[in-house]
Formats: structure tokens, sequence, C-alpha cells
């Protein structure tokens, strides 16, 4: 089952389009990185999202159901707050780590720092009473191990040479989409602890983390060059452009923004609905979501392997992405409706292949898109994963107003939260389809 705080658009996607110096060379000159720290990477990255995914996909749910039953909604307070978070600091302290000059290098003492940070938010949460412990453990969490997922991005654009970001991208893709699924299967094995629930998907992932961070050599930065000094007007300013003159980057940004709010909208309440579709509590729906986690993972990964391969054979990418859009809305609406079990996992599995295919085509056409890329990549990189972080903090605080339409005090409309979110999706594809004109 994807996570909302691991959309399709893996950071890691854009890796290949920063501008980043190393040791005075450019992005096309590097010299390539070892099998080493490929390796190590895909397990920092597949340690950060199972850390999140696991509570996101499972934990939470739980959690929310024994501190208010009756409102499950609130569930979409939680996560929400905490991707808020993520988006309002995960800038601030990029701009803090590109000027960090540490005997450890840039990257390291942040991600090992976050990592305990994230760790220390979990135990919050675990033992959190109310809703307004949850929010600020969840938060605290967010911070940690979200934005230290950020930094093993950072870490590789400051790394890869041109001729390895798409392999190592594919690579952190896979990784995320399988620890997506081992987050949330992790967590429901232990159904049984509060604590457990949290701390286990957390702390394998700490670990995982960990060895990047005592494996990966950095160059001592003590010694080096100081940049100009950042303000927070110079700050607001860069995520500022012209969209008239770059357009088909904005069309492009805007359809991903919309695909990516039905996603968090679909998956965020994935355990609530299992329990309420099926007649099954909360507290024992973990072996169905493990059972829908792997169906998921067979059509994500099945969708994204054939359709990058065929997309970039064919050089078509917007057939592709209205495809993959009806594809996920035909998905969740079989799903919202579904009578049964067996119906349901059926409509999890087109849904998921339609975000397959998403994921991986869309991934290339928003690199085709992006403007000046010689000189400002990193700064449109930037601007382009707001839309995918900004979703998922808004779609899960704008669900419930869809959850309580039509039904009884106590109960929640699942099924229109899914339809909704299959129209959001399909908005996404019709203005990528429509609209992007220098991409076939």
């Amino acid at each position: 089952m994807p996570s909302p705080s691991s959309p399709p658009f893996n950071e890691a996607a854009v890796i290949g389009e920063q501008l980043t110096h190393h040791e005075g060379k450019t992005a096309e000159d590097r010299p390539k990185v070892g099998a080493s720290y490929i390796w190590l990477v895909v397990l920092a990255t597949f340690g950060s999202i199972m850390a999140l995914v696991g509570p996101i996909g499972y934990s939470l749910a739980v959690l929310v159901n024994r501190i208010a039953p009756d409102n499950q909604e609130f569930l979409g307070y939680v996560t929400g707050v905490g991707a808020l978070v993520v988006v309002l600091v995960g800038p601030l302290v990029g701009i803090l780590s590109d000027r960090t000059r540490s005997r450890l290098g840039r990257r390291r003492p942040w991600i090992a720092a976050l990592t305990l940070v994230g760790l220390g938010g979990l135990l919050i949460v675990a033992f959190a009473s109310n809703l307004a412990i949850a929010m600020l453990g969840w938060a605290v969490t967010q911070l940690g191990f979200g934005i230290a997922g950020l930094q093993v991005v950072s870490s590789m654009g400051d790394r890869l040479p041109e001729s390895q970001r798409g392999k190592v991208a594919g690579l952190t893709g896979v990784a995320t989409m399988l620890a997506s699924i081992v987050g949330v299967t992790l967590a429901s094995v232990f159904t049984g602890s509060d604590v457990l629930i949290f701390m286990v998907p957390g702390a394998i992932g700490a670990v995982l983390i960990f060895l990047f961070v005592l494996f990966v050599k950095e160059p001592d930065g003590r010694d080096a060059p100081q940049q100009a000094r950042a303000t927070i007007g110079s700050l607001v300013a860069g995520y500022g452009y012209n969209v008239k003159r770059y357009a088909d980057f904005s069309w492009n940004w805007l359809g991903r923004f919309f695909f990516n709010f039905g996603l968090t909208m679909a998956t965020t309440f994935t355990t609530f609905f299992f329990a309420t579709k099926l007649g099954v509590p909360v507290t024992e729906i973990g072996g169905l979501i493990a059972i829908s986690g792997l169906v998921g993972i067979v059509g994500t990964v099945g969708g994204a392997v054939l359709s990058g391969f065929l997309s970039d054979r064919l050089k078509r990418r917007k057939s592709f992405i209205i495809f993959a859009a009806v594809l996920f809305a035909a998905g969740t609406v079989i799903s919202a409706f579904a009578p049964d079990l067996t119906v349901l996992l059926v409509g999890m599995l087109v849904w998921n292949i339609g975000l397959g295919v998403f994921s991986a085509v869309d991934q290339a056409l928003y690199l085709d898109v992006l403007p000046e890329q010689d000189t400002q990549a990193g700064r449109f990189v930037a601007i382009n994963q707001f839309s995918t972080s900004i979703p998922q903090f808004a779609a899960p605080l704008l669900a419930p107003v869809f959850l309580l339409i039509g039904v009884a005090s106590g109960e929640s409309n699942y099924p229109l939260l899914y339809v909704v979110s299959g129209v959001f999706a399909l908005l996404g594809g019709l203005i990528i389809l429509l609209r992007v004109k220098s991409v076939r």
C-alpha cells in the first residue's frame, strides 16, 4: 500500500538535475560512485520511508481508534500537521545543511541528528493519550525521518554523475515502494503493543539510515569556502518564478498536484476504510492490510517497470499519464463500492497499477519540462517538489469534509472519499494531457 508520505514521485528521482558541485567538478564530469554508496543510499531511503509509512499506513489509525474511537477523521488532522512541518522546515534545514562545515561533511551530521529526532517523535506518539500529544509527536517524527530522507537526497545531488542518475533513481524508487509495504506489515504484526507498532518500523529504519551515516565518507568540509549569506527574503524569492514563461512546467506541476491530492486521500484512511467496509475491528485488521499491501506492491512495481520501459521505447509520455489516471480512478471507484474482500482487493490492484504507471512516466515527463536545467535545476526541482508535499498536508485536512457528508453521527463516508480521490487523480491526468505541449 503506497503511502502519502511516500508518494510515487520519490525525491530521489530528481537528484540528477541538482547542479551542486562536488570537489570542484560539475554534474557532468564527476567520477562515478561505487556500488557500496549506491546500496547505502537505497538502504537509507528504505529506512526513512519505512519509519514513516508503518505509522501512516496502520499504527496511527490504531492510535486514533484508541484515543478518539468516534472521531476517525482525526487521523487526517494528525498526518496533515506532520506533513505541514516538513513543508515549512525542510527548505530551512536544506539551506543550513548546504552551509554546514564539519569534519563529517555537510549531510551526515544532519542525517544522524534528524534520525534521532524521528525516534523521539515516535516515542511521543506511542505514549500519546490525546489528540494534541499525538499531533506533537507525529510532527516531531515527520521533522526527523522526513527531512533526514531529504538530506540523503541532497547527498546524492552532491555526488552522483549524470551517467548514474537514472539507475540510482530507479533503485530508490523501488525501495520506496517496498518500504511502504514492509513498514505497514511490520506494524500490523505488533498490533497488541501500542509501543511496538510504532517503534519496530522506526528502529529498523533508523539502523538502516545510520549505516549510511557510518559508512558513507564525505569530504572534510571545515575548509570549504563559505556561501553567500541566506536571508528569509532570498529564500522566499527563490521559490517564485514566471509561470507563463515556463508554461509546460507549470501545467505539469498542477497536474501532479491534483494526482498527489487524490493519492493522499486514498491512502491516508486505508486502515479505517478496510475496517468499516469489512466490518472488522481496527485492532484486528492488520493481516488484511498486509495482504492489500502485497497486492499493492505487485500492481505498483509491475506498472512502473513496464510503463517506464515502453514510454522510453515509444517516446510517448502523455498517453501513459492519462491511462494511469483512468486506471487509478477506476480502481478507487471499484474499491469504494466493493461488496466483498475479493472485489476490494481487485480495486486496489487496479489503482496501484495506475499509480505505478504514473510514478514512472511522470518522473520522466517532469524532467523533460524542467526549466533552466543548466543553471537553476536545483531551484526548479525544489519548486516542483511542492506539488507532492502540499497535498501531503492539505489532503488529509480536507478529507474529513467528505467523510462527514451524508452520514449519521459517528459514521464516515469512505465510499465518497475514494470516489473523490479518483476524480482528483483523473483531473490531474487530464491537465497534463491537454495543457503540456512540448512533450508527446
